[in-house]
């Protein structure tokens, strides 16, 4: 049992990293919003940000060999293309696909639509019999289902064809997180550590989502007076600029998960993402003007009701019958990723057992 000095410090560094998670999370989507009011190229904006993610996980691999004196990771071709390429194209094709809805869609839609991720992520791990079969997961599928109908029922803000876009991009999310999951938890590939991860991911996720930057914005983009056809300076280095903030923003998102993750749990995460969703619904309701009606409220609370009780049988499983997510190697917090995540074995040590009484209470 921790003195109540350690539980209050453990408690206050807690809160202090979903509070830093938050300041990421919703702070690229509002971010990415705003910013495609003024530049219609998500694409290329995805391409920017791929680069700057590439670059500053490299500062930090170095950074961290400089500290530790062991060399990080680097896989061989064979691997790289065979093991690597499948996740990376099927992230590239989320994350681009979400960017692009921004400009058809409002925020409290889009975060609705994305929430729908979970049936998508729940059905994959299925497949490929990484999430055992339960009962109660017909119901997590209802509520969720339910919800989202509702929310988009008679929404006078409501967009087929974003829609559509953010749903698309959540059915390849399921893809995504159940094949970034199976590629983080092969020892023999060394991608523990989301930094290496994400070092290896991005020449993949440029190369796969630079034909269709050709085919749909190329034209248009070389043509436009804010990049390529600039008559003035000063507005090249602002379009730049804006850019690169939501490139830093992208990878303090993926460093800030993974910093939530293995000083907490992995429960933690989850539950700190239904609360970061109704921040951002209240949010692009009072900053953004999004209008939602009490129908559409009350969707959203169905829903998040879904993945609460998503979150709550991952705790039960884990803590009272061991857990309903099959071991695939290691226990290192690093191994465990959203949605598809258990909370750490209670017979580890000590330390851990601390943690889950400070994250359930």
């Amino acid at each position: 049992m921790a003195c109540p000095v350690q539980f209050i410090c453990r408690g206050v560094r807690t809160v202090g990293l979903i509070l830093f998670y938050y300041v990421f999370s919703i702070g690229i989507t509002f971010y990415n919003k705003w910013l495609m009011k003024g530049f219609h190229y998500p694409l290329f904006m995805t391409l920017v940000h791929l680069s700057i993610i590439f670059c500053l996980a490299a500062v930090t691999r170095w950074a961290m060999h400089c500290w530790t004196g062991k060399p990080r990771v680097v896989l061989s071709w064979t691997d790289y293309l065979h093991k690597v390429s499948p996740t990376a194209l099927a992230t590239v094709l989320d994350i681009g696909l979400s960017n692009w809805s921004f400009l058809f869609i409002t925020i409290s839609l889009y975060t609705m639509t994305k929430s729908s991720a979970v049936l998508f992520i729940l059905f994959f791990s299925l497949v490929l019999k990484l999430e055992e079969p339960n009962p109660f997961l017909i119901l997590v599928v209802l509520l969720i289902s339910c919800g989202l109908f509702m929310f988009t029922f008679e929404s006078t803000q409501f967009n087929l064809e974003g829609f559509l876009m953010v749903l698309l991009a959540s059915f390849i999310g399921g893809i995504r997180w159940t094949l970034t999951q199976v590629l983080m938890q092969k020892a023999e590939l060394g991608l523990q550590n989301p930094i290496d991860a994400m070092f290896h991911l991005q020449p993949i996720m440029f190369i796969g989502l630079f034909p269709l930057f050709l085919y749909n914005e190329g034209l248009s983009l070389s043509t436009s007076e804010k990049l390529f056809r600039v008559t003035e300076l000063s507005p090249l280095l602002y379009s730049l600029f804006t850019l690169s903030v939501g490139g830093a923003l992208a990878f303090g998102l993926g460093f800030s998960e993974f910093l939530l993750v293995s000083r907490t749990s992995s429960l933690t995460l989850s539950i700190s993402g239904i609360f970061k969703e109704v921040c951002t619904l209240l949010l692009a309701s009072s900053v953004m003007g999004d209008r939602l009606s009490l129908l559409n409220w009350l969707g959203f609370a169905v829903c998040v009701c879904g993945i609460s009780l998503h979150v709550g049988l991952k705790a039960y499983y884990s803590k009272s019958k061991g857990p309903s997510l099959r071991q695939l190697g290691g226990k290192s917090p690093e191994l465990e990723l959203p949605l598809l995540r258990q909370s750490r074995d209670d017979s580890t040590d000590e330390y851990d057992a601390e943690e889950h009484e400070i994250n359930l209470h």
